[in-house]
Order: structure tokens, then C-alpha cells, then sequence
């Protein structure tokens, strides 16, 4: 992801506003939860784009 696209994700939020949401999806999901939960996210937005693209067949989704 670059950083302008990160930040039009994230639009007026300020520190402050970001830290707490950190601290609150900390608190909902562990420390322990959280690697997991992005490598299932980064691997959501990766089929989403090679979708996007037509990079991918659906053959090769099926076999998942």
C-alpha cells in the first residue's frame, strides 16, 4: 500500500483518534490475534486486487 492510499483511508483521523483505535482493536483481539487477523486481511486485499486485475482465474480460487 503507498502512503497516499493509507491516507485517503484514513481521511481526517488524527493520532490521537488512530492510537485509540489501535489500543480498542488491541483490547478486543490480543496481542496474539492481531499478526493473524492482518496476514488474513493483506491476503483478502491481494485476491481483491489480482481479481480487480483479471490475473486471476476462478480455477485457482476454487482450489483454496
Amino acid at each position: 500500500m503507498t502512503a497516499t492510499f493509507i491516507l485517503g483511508i484514513l481521511g481526517g483521523l488524527g493520532a490521537p483518534e488512530i492510537i485509540i483505535i489501535l489500543v480498542i482493536v488491541l483490547l478486543m483481539f490480543g496481542g496474539k490475534k492481531i499478526p493473524e487477523l492482518m496476514k488474513g486481511l493483506g491476503r483478502g486485499i491481494k485476491d481483491f486486487k489480482d481479481a480487480s486485475k483479471g490475473g486471476s482465474d476462478n480455477s485457482e480460487i476454487e482450489k483454496k
